[in-house]
């Protein structure tokens, strides 16, 4: 595999008056989901209040308002970073219940569930519900100018291969650009990030073992 130079695009720093660059204002991150609804309900059960919670993950308390009031679609890194508060994975947080006795075991394209924005970033998961699962599989799509934001951490271990296009990826203090048909794997326990900075979308089909995501 050849390396490619390619200069570190620094993430945008949280702060009262400026979001995360891929938090786009009134987007919604799943249309099966209302996560300002549901990240409200998690932090109420912990008895949280909107400040205990951004203090605990390290955000402002207006990022964690306007997740809240859906005025905002968070960035993958900001949502890791409190969801970590619950030690809870995005896979538990957008899981939906099966009523079903039997274990699905094929899903249909639209049947995907959508971890992302699903417009500039899109994860799309295999599966509703990975509780007890061993693994988590996702078909990933990177926008020109998609970015995973600040750099995070997850007990587990993930691979992929690109299928279209071009993206870079940001391993501890390395970074490549990877292309079609190129791969990777790496320790998710090390801060990682990937971000678009060409003109032409990027898709990844990816595994994490186990679902920590």
């Amino acid at each position: 595999m050849t390396t490619r130079s390619q200069k570190n695009k620094k993430a945008e720093p949280e702060g009262a008056a400026t979001l995360p660059v891929d938090e786009q204002k009134g987007a919604s991150a799943s249309a099966a989901l209302d996560i300002g609804s549901r990240l409200k309900a998690i932090r109420v059960s912990y008895g949280l209040s909107i400040r205990a919670l951004a203090e605990a993950a390290g955000v402002t308390h207006s990022t964690i308002a306007q997740i809240e009031l859906n005025k905002v679609s968070p960035s993958v890194s900001s949502i890791k970073r409190i969801l970590n508060v619950f030690n809870m994975p995005l896979s538990d947080f957008f899981a939906e219940v099966e009523d079903r006795q039997e274990e699905r075991i094929f899903f249909k394209a639209d049947e995907l569930v959508e971890l992302a924005d699903g417009k500039v970033l899109s994860y799309r998961q295999v599966g509703n519900n990975l509780a007890g699962k061993a693994m988590m599989m996702l078909h990933e799509r990177y926008a020109p100018g998609a970015d995973t934001g600040e750099p995070y951490v997850h007990d587990a271990e993930e691979c992929g291969i690109v299928i279209k296009g071009k993206v870079v990826i940001v391993v501890g203090q390395r970074e490549q650009v990877l292309e079609a048909g190129e791969a990777y794997y790496f320790n998710s326990r090390l801060p990682h990030r990937m971000y678009n900075p060409f003109k032409e979308a990027c898709e990844v089909i990816s595994a994490v073992s186990p679902p920590t995501f």
